[in-house]
């Protein structure tokens, strides 16, 4: 849960937003937490990839497979255990991923938004 809740954090610093998270242990086959979020264009969807998959490598995760850098409209990163949608809006509002499991319960995150006070005090 604490890389459920680090994840979440680093996409907010990197002014992604709309994020969510559900934990689909035993809904899904496919991983046990999903975590969706947007980005404003497909660039700024890239750049947040890019850098979480730089950071969770350095705390020993490693995708298993990345999918979507060509297009940088929907990023998914899957590392077994949870998965990572990045999308931008248009998409995300296209796709609806969290109602693909209305039975999921919804993480509540912790985000630390003392963050924005730094940048803009």
């Amino acid at each position: 849960m604490d890389t459920i809740q680090f994840i979440a954090q680093r996409i907010y610093e990197k002014k992604g937003f709309n994020i969510f998270a559900v934990d689909v242990r035993g809904l899904s086959s496919m991983t046990d937490y999903l975590i969706i979020a947007e980005g404003n264009v497909d660039r700024h969807v890239l750049s947040i990839a890019e850098e979480l998959s730089a950071e969770l490598k350095e705390k020993g995760e490693v995708a298993i497979h990345i999918d979507g850098k060509e297009e940088g409209d929907w990023v998914v990163m899957d590392y077994g255990n949870f998965m990572i949608h990045l999308f931008t809006q248009e998409l995300r509002s296209k796709y609806q991923l969290e109602r693909l499991f209305p039975k999921g319960k919804i993480i509540d995150l912790q985000l630390n938004t003392s963050y924005d006070e730094q940048i803009s005090g």
